[in-house]
C-alpha cells in the first residue's frame, strides 16, 4: 500500500490585484507632450505577505501607490483595475471610485506610511490629537475613553516606550525612528487590509531603520495585514520581503520571489540593478592623504552644547579630537544625535563651539581676524543632503554653479559661462543644461548639480553631509563614482558625514565613529570596518541590513539567540 500524496497547499486570493495599471499626467502648457508614468502595470499582494517593489527614481513605483488611493491630482489621468477585498469579500474597484468612495477607503482599508514623517505628522497638534482624529474619522461608535485606550494600543504595538505619555507630545518632540513608528500606527489604526509604504526608512540611520523593520516584521505575524514596501534599499528588501515587483520606465520587468530575484536575476535590468548595491567589503586601496604637517581640517578637543526649550544644557559633541589631511576622505559615521553633523556645521562655521577649536585650512575659527575666516571658508565646498532644498529654486541651474565664481572669484561674461560649462560637464551634465531649472531634473542630477557648484572654486577641503541618502542605488552608484573621480582629480580633503557604512566603505579612506557625542574608534577604514575593536562599531555593523536574502535571515537568526 502506497501513502497517499500530500494534499495540494490551498491557493490564497489576493488581497489586493492590479491589472493593466496605467497613469498619464496632462501638460497643460500644450509645449510639451503627455508624460505616461505608468504603462500597463500588474502584480498582486497575498494575505499577510510583504511585497516589495522597487526600481530607480521615476520608475513609477511610488505614483503607482498614490494612484491606487486617488492620491495624483487633476493632472493625473488613470486607467486600469485594481480590485481590493480579501477572501469572502465583495472586491471594491479602487480606480474610477468617486471621492466620497475612496475617503472610506483610505486609512480604514488601505493605509499609507510615507516617507517623511516630519511633512506626513501635522506639527501643531499632538500624536494623541492626531491619533484621535484618525479614530473618530474611521470608527466614529468609539467612545472617547475607547479611543484613547486604541492610541495608548497602537503606540504599545509599534513599541513606543511610554506609549501613554507619548500621547502629550509633539512631532517634533520625537526622533525620526519614533515619528515614523507613530506614523505606523495611525496607518494601522483601523485594521486595513493594505499597508502601502513608501520608502518608510530612507532617511534612518542603521540602527533606527533597524529597529522600525523590526516592528513591521512583528507586525506582520500579529496581524493580517499585508504590506506593499517601495523602496530603492536593496538591503531593506533582502530583509523584509517575501515577493518582489522590479519596475523601470513604468513597466514591471520582473516578479519573483525574493531569494530567486537575488540568487538568479532574469531580467538585466535587475542584475543591473543588483550590481550597483554597495557592499561592506570592498578591498584595500591606496590612500589619497598628502603628506604634509598642516591638515586641512581639525578639531581640537571640541564641545558643542546647545540649550533645550526647558532651558537645559544638551551637550551635542564631548570633547571630540580629529583631523583630516589634504586629499583624505574622512568618514564620520554613527547614530541620529550622536553628534555628526554638528561637526560638520562647525566645520562650515554654523554651529557653536563651545570649547576647543576648529581650524579650517590653517585657519582657527571664532579666534583669527575676521578677513583670515572669511579668506578661509572661500576655500571650503559643501554638499547637502538634499539639493532639491539646499538650491534656489528660482536659479537656473547654470545661474546657481556659477554664483560662487561671480561672487568669490570676480568671473563675468565669455570666461564664466566657460568656467560655468566646464563645472557641469566635469560631473556629467551637458553644458547645455545651463538653462534648466532644478525641478527640472532627478534628485540625482541635482546632487551633481550640487557637487559641481560646491568645487566651482577648487576647494581645499569639501563637508558633504548624507549626499547619497535619498538616492536610490542605481543614481547613488552614478554619484559616488563622479564624487570619487572628481575629489582624486582635484585632490581636496573631504569630511564624509553619512550612517551608510556600505558607502562609508567605498569611499573614505579613514572612519571616525560617533557615540552620543564622544569619538569611540577611529582609524583606517578596512581595520574599523572590517575589524571593529568597539562594541557599539560592531552593532552599527551588525544593524546594517545585507543585499543577500539568505545571509539576513542567517544574521537575525543568530541575534535571535
Amino acid at each position: 500500500m502506497t501513502d497517499a500524496a500530500p494534499a495540494p497547499a490551498p491557493v490564497l486570493a489576493p488581497v489586493l490585484a492590479v491589472r493593466d495599471l496605467t497613469v498619464t499626467f496632462r501638460v497643460d502648457d500644450g509645449r510639451a507632450p503627455d508624460v505616461h508614468a505608468v504603462r500597463g502595470v500588474s502584480f498582486h499582494v497575498l494575505p499577510g505577505e510583504v511585497l516589495a517593489v522597487v526600481g530607480e527614481s521615476g520608475s513609477g513605483k511610488s505614483v503607482t501607490s498614490l494612484a491606487l488611493l486617488g492620491l495624483l491630482g487633476r493632472h493625473a489621468t488613470v486607467g486600469g483595475s485594481a480590485l481590493l477585498g480579501c477572501e469572502g469579500q465583495e472586491p471594491t474597484e479602487l480606480i474610477g471610485l468617486d471621492r466620497r468612495a475612496l475617503q472610506d477607503v483610505r486609512g480604514r482599508r488601505v493605509a499609507m506610511v510615507f516617507q517623511d514623517s516630519s511633512n506626513a505628522l501635522d506639527p501643531v497638534f499632538t500624536i494623541g490629537f492626531q491619533l484621535d482624529e484618525m479614530l473618530r474619522r474611521h470608527a466614529p461608535d468609539l467612545t472617547r475613553a475607547q479611543r484613547r485606550d486604541r492610541a495608548v494600543e497602537l503606540l504599545r504595538m509599534v513599541e513606543l516606550p511610554d506609549p501613554a505619555g507619548r500621547l502629550r507630545f509633539y512631532p517634533h518632540q520625537l526622533s525620526g525612528g519614533q515619528a515614523q513608528r507613530v506614523m505606523i500606527a495611525m496607518a494601522l489604526a483601523c485594521d486595513p487590509e493594505v499597508l502601502l509604504a513608501d520608502e518608510p526608512t530612507t532617511a534612518l540611520d542603521v540602527t533606527v531603520q533597524r529597529e522600525v523593520l523590526d516592528v513591521l516584521r512583528r507586525l506582520r505575524e500579529r496581524v493580517s495585514t499585508s504590506i506593499v514596501l517601495i523602496t530603492h534599499d536593496m538591503g531593506v528588501v533582502a530583509d523584509l520581503a517575501d515577493r518582489v515587483v522590479v519596475m523601470r520606465h513604468g513597466e514591471v520587468v520582473e516578479t519573483a520571489p525574493v531569494r530567486r530575484l537575488f540568487a538568479a536575476p532574469e531580467a538585466a535590468y535587475t542584475r543591473q540593478l543588483l550590481a550597483a548595491v554597495p557592499r561592506v567589503g570592498t578591498p584595500e586601496r591606496p590612500s589619497g592623504a598628502v603628506g604634509t604637517d598642516r591638515p586641512a581640517l581639525a578639531f581640537e578637543d571640541l564641545v558643542v552644547e546647545y540649550r533645550d526649550r526647558r532651558g537645559r544644557t544638551v551637550r551635542a559633541v564631548d570633547g571630540v579630537t580629529l583631523d583630516v589631511r589634504p586629499g583624505e576622505i574622512v568618514a564620520l559615521v554613527g547614530e541620529s544625535g550622536s553628534g555628526k553633523s554638528s561637526m560638520g556645521r562647525c566645520a562650515l562655521g554654523l554651529a557653536p563651539v563651545s570649547s576647543g577649536t576648529v581650524s579650517v585650512v590653517g585657519t582657527r575659527l571664532g579666534q583669527d581676524p575676521p578677513r583670515a575666516v572669511r579668506a578661509a571658508r572661500s576655500r571650503v565646498g559643501v554638499v547637502f543632503q538634499n539639493p532639491a532644498a539646499s538650491l534656489n529654486p528660482r536659479y537656473s541651474i547654470g545661474e546657481s554653479v556659477a554664483e560662487p565664481l561671480a561672487v568669490h572669484a570676480g568671473l563675468r561674461g565669455a570666461e564664466l559661462e566657460r568656467r560655468t560649462a566646464e563645472l557641469l560637464e566635469s560631473v556629467e551634465l551637458p553644458a547645455s543644461w545651463v538653462s534648466r531649472y532644478p525641478h527640472e531634473l532627478s534628485g540625482g542630477q541635482l546632487q551633481r548639480v550640487s557637487i559641481a557648484r560646491a568645487i566651482s572654486l577648487g576647494p581645499e577641503l569639501l563637508i558633504a553631509d548624507e549626499p547619497t541618502s535619498a538616492l536610490d542605488v542605481s543614481v547613488q552608484a552614478t554619484v559616488l563614482e563622479v564624487f570619487r573621480e572628481v575629489q582624486q582629480s582635484l585632490g581636496f580633503a573631504c569630511l564624509f558625514i553619512s550612517h551608510d557604512l556600505a558607502v562609508v566603505d567605498e569611499l573614505a579612506d579613514r572612519v571616525a565613529v560617533l557615540h552620543q557625542g564622544r569619538l569611540v574608534e577611529s582609524g583606517p577604514r578596512t581595520r574599523v570596518l572590517g575589524q571593529p575593536e568597539q562594541d557599539y562599531t560592531r552593532r552599527l555593523l551588525a544593524a546594517a541590513p545585507v543585499p543577500d536574502p539568505v545571509a539576513q535571515a542567517d544574521r537575525r537568526a543568530l541575534s535571535a539567540r
